[in-house]
């Protein structure tokens, strides 16, 4: 089967199974156009949380299908690679993070949304790249500990400095392997163009950025600018997407090597076969996780 007839069929099988779609912004583009939503990880769980669908078959990876079905326990959901997983959610675990807390009990854990739910149910509150400054400065305690992205804790920290933050040694491979020399061959091939990063990259490539955000943030940012070039800091499928939505402007990217294999791991004809019945992984979770995961995720709702 084609691209377009494989597509064809999709549409058909989730509206016939009255299937809600859900695509990460870093999916490719076969798989976003058969998507009901696209955008960052927490924005697709609310999305699902809305909509009237049974079923929801995440596009992305293992820690964004358990957030869907943090919100909304009653939907079955599904993962359409069961091999699709994150790196820096599984960095680290409770009994770390539970071992810090009872040493050092004046800290507040805030966790990026990047963590497996076993992790969320020994944190505090969670965050997304975009709220998470927003929220720290919201918290009532002074220590904060940030896991576990230590560029992202940073970049927070700068923003926050009313607050004494701690980070652990963690984050995204991809974002935090772009070198700073990057950075200068990409300002020296196109002199014009803005630079746009995301704060997973390390502090050095995030200081020498014209705007520092979540993919979210990039994606806003270019589309609103009256500028026509940038170069795009993080995963390569934004550069791609928005030279989709804006022709009349130039994307490059910051480096080819900001490829995430785990986001790549996912096909339209995962899509496919998970609408058939035979791919995919459903996913389950005791109520007593839920529940306590429910904490974090509750309390950066109310603050954010």
């Amino acid at each position: 089967m084609k691209i377009p007839e494989l597509q064809q069929e999709i549409l058909r099988l989730k509206k016939e199974q009255d299937v809600c779609i859900l695509a990460h912004s870093y999916q490719t583009r076969e798989i976003t156009e058969v998507a009901d939503f696209t955008g960052d990880s927490f924005a697709l769980s609310v999305e699902a949380s809305k909509v009237k669908n049974k079923t929801v078959i995440m596009c992305g990876v293992r820690f964004m299908a358990e957030t869907v079905k943090l919100l909304s326990p009653e939907k079955t959901v599904y993962l359409a690679n069961a091999t699709a997983g994150c790196p820096m959610a599984e960095q680290m675990d409770k009994e770390m993070i539970s071992r810090f807390k009872v040493q050092n009990p004046s800290y507040t854990v805030v966790a990026y949304i990047n963590t497996t739910t076993d992790l969320k149910t020994v944190c505090d509150v969670c965050v997304t790249s975009s709220s998470a400054v927003k929220i720290v400065k919201k918290l009532e305690a002074k220590d904060i500990l940030f896991i576990p992205d230590c560029n992202l804790g940073s970049f927070v920290a700068k923003n926050v400095p009313e607050k004494n933050i701690k980070t652990l040694q963690g984050g995204c491979p991809i974002h935090a392997a772009v070198p700073y020399s990057a950075v200068e061959q990409a300002r020296r091939l196109h002199p014009d163009a803005l630079l746009l990063v995301h704060p997973e990259c390390v502090p050095k490539v995030a200081e020498a950025a014209d705007y520092v955000g979540s993919t979210k943030g990039i994606i806003d940012y270019a589309m609103n600018s009256k500028a026509k070039e940038f170069i795009i800091g993080t995963e390569i499928a934004i550069a791609s997407y928005l030279a989709y939505e804006c022709p009349d402007k130039k994307f490059y990217t910051l480096s080819k090597e900001l490829i995430c294999p785990n986001m790549k791991a996912t096909t339209l004809v995962d899509v496919y076969n998970t609408l058939k019945g035979c791919g995919g992984e459903e996913m389950l979770l005791d109520d007593e996780t839920m529940t306590k995961a429910r904490v974090c995720i509750d309390k950066m709702i109310e603050l954010g």
